[in-house]
């Protein structure tokens, strides 16, 4: 398996989303389809869905893509409250699960403060200010 990318749905504002994280990972995104983008008239596109997002790719590193789309309303909502999933962040430095940690809990709610594990890593836990869970890890003994 090469990877494993996480894909994220939003409420409409999957854009305001991947802005936030793009200033915390950086990079640039490769990939943002909006709804207008594929209307015709096999698939016609409601005006207040347009401007929505489709798809839309971060690469975070070298192997990862954070992607994401808005769920359009006719297939309902999604509970941002819920347990959907958690994204884990394997940082290459304890200062880099600092700045990650730091950055994309801010305005959210942590779970568990990152600091020493008993398993031997330095990891935190926390929901996002869009709702998504995130698990920020170091492990010095990881070889890879």
């Amino acid at each position: 398996m090469r990877s494993i990318n996480p894909w994220i749905n939003f409420n409409g504002n999957a854009e305001e989303a991947f802005t936030f994280y793009k200033s915390v990972f950086g990079g640039e995104f490769t990939k943002v389809v909006r709804f207008s983008d594929l209307a015709s008239a096999e698939y016609p596109v409601p005006e207040n869905e347009a401007n929505k997002i489709m798809t839309i790719a971060l690469p975070i590193g070298k192997h990862v893509v954070l992607m994401g789309n808005d769920v359009p309303e006719f297939m309902g909502r999604v509970n941002e409250n819920e347990n959907r999933s958690k994204i884990l962040v394997s940082a290459e430095s304890r200062e880099e699960a600092d700045k990650v940690f730091n950055g994309l809990s801010a305005g959210g709610d942590i779970e568990g403060p990152i600091d020493d594990s008993p398993w031997g890593t330095y990891a935190g836990m926390f929901r996002d200010k869009y709702g998504i869970e995130w698990i920020v890890e170091f492990d010095p003994n990881f070889k890879g």
